[in-house]
């Protein structure tokens, strides 16, 4: 079972991702692109790049055999910055956007305060850029759940989250 961490940039997804791995004691998949971007010895990028990144970000989630993932992002978060930064996503990254490879996304509210990070961009547009995620959720049909407040809450709205699921699953 794979659970997938998305939204808005600076709103708390490595947290929960890294405290939901510990509460679960279930391994957790860090977002590739910090580690794209220190291969690759820049920040600078293109679409193809996005595109990229995301058959990154798939295929560090490929060896695992575990019973439960936890993922720290995953393509569409690639779909929306390409959409955002360039207008448009295209066929390639679509491609690799398959929301019902997750047992359930949760989603983080931007409801915490800004960090700055050279690789983020947007820090004033996290409210529009979680009305796309949760547009998007909802039009793929994915289950989600929003998480909100503080890093104790996010974490146990998101464990909720997951018993429900074991209980219908």
């Amino acid at each position: 079972m794979r659970i997938a961490i998305v939204g808005p940039e600076s709103s708390g997804k490595s947290t929960l991702a890294q405290d939901l791995s510990t509460a679960l004691s279930a391994p957790w998949v860090a977002e590739y692109v910090r580690e794209y971007f220190a291969q690759k010895g820049s920040n600078d990028y293109q679409l193809s790049d996005i595109i990229a990144i995301a058959r990154g970000q798939l295929a560090a989630e490929a060896p695992s055999d575990a019973p439960l993932l936890v993922c720290d992002t995953t393509a569409l978060v690639c779909k929306i910055w390409a959409e955002v930064r360039y207008g448009h996503c295209p066929d390639a990254l679509t491609a690799l956007y398959r929301p019902h490879d997750y047992a359930l996304h949760l989603l983080t509210r931007p409801d915490i305060p800004w960090e700055p990070d050279p690789l983020r961009e947007n820090p004033n547009d996290r409210d529009d850029l979680f009305d796309l995620y949760e547009a998007d959720l909802k039009a793929s049909g994915a289950n989600y759940v929003v998480v909100a407040g503080t890093r104790a809450v996010r974490l146990e709205m998101a464990l909720e989250a997951i018993r429900v699921l074991k209980k219908t699953d």
